[in-house]
């Protein structure tokens, strides 16, 4: 367990952390959420025993204690990944060390009789005992799929730790704390250097771990899973709910307006109190009842004002010319770097891909895949094999990591953005820069004191209010935290012009894009819908390959006689037994019969019909392969909502439900509405398949 006991610490006559008080017992998850500077990692810190408290308690018993720092930790560079990663069980290590020790002197002294032989039997055999006790036969096993887990290749473990970026040396840090397997972990942004896949596979991992965990995160999706209760530390206060991140937001707006109406009906009270005594002070018969009320003013404990409401920064892209349909086209790219090691294949043959005017695509993908390569191909920046076809009047602005890099270091974070804000007022640029967490006199801070995040959020700031048509945006959420990731979430959702964006972080896909493209096994995966969309088509397959294995096992019923809908056995009729009028009239030979003419002539009037209603569908103008994807999508659609209504039902058909009778209707409306939308859905793709149909 542990314990804070008003606990305070201050900074430069700043004070983090005012009295505050607070328990981990057991096998929590705590999610710890705050605005930027409001001491999370400060109590981190504090738990871990890196910092004192000024004044207060900490107790952590006899608990071990793991903790992984947000910023970059250097590791012993001469030794390889595994070997840096098995020195969580240097116990392990030291046993087996001595193991061979005792086998070598046993060597030496070989007579049954001699004591020193009995002596080291013993040592040897309670050195064996504790070596099975933990594990110590897979140990190595352990750490290699912990490190596979966070996204190490196996040809990666043998290689030194110096050859690798602060990200994957982060990631080595993890697995080394994760095979320590401490009482309680202390997690800094631990799934800021990691890929979806990886931050999967801690997830995973993590909600098997038998300890308690504290993370630190502005990954909304993360602590949404991960968590099952959340501390707010704001202004030096500490404040506990109990439920994930979605549950705190809700539950803090409850908490706070009756917050507001307790401390408004006290003042309420204070002030008619106030006013009795003021009115009636010199009336000698009200002496007693001002008196009293003197008292009770005095002894009234005063309810503290309930925190000032969040401000909302509202930031919308300028208005973006409007560009040809299609953007880009790539009918086939491949791609390999040649190193000192060897060529890398990153590409092989990879599409085709297209980018039309209003797509919102999220490239995502292992580490290493090729997904900030595919980003700059796009750009035009990176050679490949193939042919990129641009359309016209497109205006592209790109933001990566390394343009931090080439900010004018002569310059401050308001002049930065104030040369590439043409015509914007000094509030608008202040407002804009408070979104990207620079308030105050923050904004006239010089490039050169910034660190690499700030400078990051800067060249953020200054690529998004270039009047462009198409974005391409490689991680633009690493160094914001969840207010500021809101911000640009409704941004980019206002947004009419066509973007591209890299990041790992699922919520703000799941808000922001209509198309997945995952970057992996030298190709590029296309799924329709966000994030959310995407899990469930690699969880139950794509509507078109759902629809694919209908239809084949529609035709290996057949085959194999059984009688499915549709075919002989059932009562229906094979295509091999439905015969137009006009083949009928081929097979048979002589002169034709004033029946056969008619059949013909009603055959061309319906041919005729057909082709002219094909003329006015809303589809005509759409080439095959265009149409093909619609339909994929609209199939993909109709699948979601299925599955929603079919939700909906089940919470519907639970007579809890109805105790609450608003609840009830809201979920009535929900599916009426869902009802409607399936309906238009199915009136889609009737149509789609049908104009596909006609050009078969």
């Amino acid at each position: 367990m542990v314990q804070l006991h008003n606990i305070s610490i201050a900074f430069g006559g700043d004070t983090i952390l005012r009295n505050i008080s607070w328990t981990l017992t057991g096998s929590k998850r705590i999610g710890l959420v705050g605005p930027n500077g409001a001491g999370k990692t400060t109590l981190l810190r504090l738990i871990s025993g890196e910092v004192q408290a000024d004044s207060g308690s900490v107790s952590t018993g006899s608990l071990q204690i793991g903790y992984l720092r947000q910023e970059t930790q250097e590791a012993d560079t001469g030794q390889s990944v595994l070997e840096q990663a098995m020195s969580a069980f240097s116990a392990v290590q030291e046993l087996e060390t001595e193991e061979e020790d005792l086998l070598k002197e046993l060597e030496v002294h070989p007579d049954h009789e001699d004591p020193d032989h009995e002596r080291l039997l013993i040592r040897l055999d309670e050195v064996h005992g504790r070596l099975v006790a933990l594990e110590a036969h897979r140990a190595q096993s352990k750490a290699e799929a912990i490190l596979t887990g966070l996204g190490f290749d196996p040809d990666d473990l043998n290689r030194p730790i110096s050859s690798f970026s602060g990200g994957w040396k982060m990631r080595v840090a993890l697995a080394h704390l994760l095979l320590i397997s401490p009482d309680i972990l202390l997690l800094d942004e631990p799934t800021n250097h990691l890929d979806i896949d990886s931050i999967d596979w801690l997830e995973n991992y993590l909600k098997s771990f038998p300890g308690s965990v504290v993370i630190v995160s502005h990954d909304r999706y993360f602590l949404d899973r991960m968590v099952n209760g959340t501390v707010e530390l704001s202004q030096g206060n500490l404040t506990e709910y109990a439920g994930n991140y979605t549950f705190y937001l809700k539950d803090r707006v409850e908490r706070r307006l009756i917050q507001r109406a307790s401390f408004e009906n006290q003042q309420k009270a204070i002030q008619e109190t106030e006013r009795f005594i003021e009115r009636f002070r010199a009336k000698a018969s009200k002496a007693r009842q001002v008196q009293s009320r003197v008292k009770s003013l005095k002894a009234l404990v005063r309810l503290p004002p309930p925190p000032a409401d969040e401000s909302t920064i509202v930031f919308r892209f300028p208005e973006p010319p409007r560009s040809s349909r299609v953007l880009m086209e790539l009918p086939e790219l491949s791609k390999t770097y040649s190193t000192d090691e060897g060529d890398i294949e990153v590409f092989d043959r990879a599409g085709p891909l297209k980018i039309e005017r209003g797509d919102r695509i999220a490239l995502i993908g292992p580490n290493g895949a090729g997904k900030s390569t595919l980003a700059r191909i796009l750009l035009g920046t990176e050679p490949f094999d193939g042919d990129l076809f641009r359309g016209q009047k497109m205006e592209l602005s790109y933001f990566a990591q390394n343009q931090a890099e080439s900010l004018p270091k002569d310059r401050n974070v308001y002049e930065v953005v104030q040369e590439a804000a043409i015509d914007r007022t000094e509030t608008w640029i202040r407002t804009l820069l408070g979104a990207f967490l620079f308030n105050g006199d923050d904004v006239f801070k010089p490039i050169t004191v910034l660190s690499g995040g700030e400078r990051s959020r800067v060249a953020l700031a200054k690529t998004l209010i270039s009047p462009a048509n198409f974005l391409i945006l490689d991680e633009p959420t690493n160094h914001l935290d969840i207010q500021s990731r809101n911000v640009l979430i409704e941004a980019l959702r206002q947004y009419t012009g066509t973007f591209v964006l890299v990041s790992h972080d699922r919520h703000f896909l799941d808000q922001t894009v209509t198309s997945i493209w995952r970057v992996d096994n030298k190709s590029v995966q296309i799924y329709q819908g966000n994030y959310s969309d995407y899990l469930w088509q690699v969880t139950h397959g794509t509507a078109s390959t759902i629809a694919a294995a209908a239809n084949r096992g529609s035709t290996n019923g057949a085959r194999s006689g059984t009688a499915t809908a549709g075919n002989v056995g059932s009562g229906g009729h094979s295509n091999a037994d439905k015969k137009s009028p006009r083949n009928e009239t081929k097979r048979q030979s002589g002169p034709k019969t004033k029946e056969q003419k008619r059949l013909e002539a009603e055959e061309r009037s319906r041919q005729k019909k057909k082709r002219a209603a094909r003329s006015n569908s809303q589809y005509a103008s759409l080439n095959d392969y265009k149409l093909k994807l619609l339909l994929e999508e609209t199939e993909s659609g109709i699948l979601v909502d299925e599955t929603k209504k079919e939700n909906l039902e089940s919470l519907l058909a639970d007579p809890d439900v109805f105790k609450d009778n608003r609840r009830a209707q809201g979920y009535i409306v929900k599916l009426d509405v869902l009802q409607k939308t399936l309906e238009s859905q199915y009136n889609k793709w009737e149509s789609i398949t049908e104009e596909m149909s006609e050009r078969a």
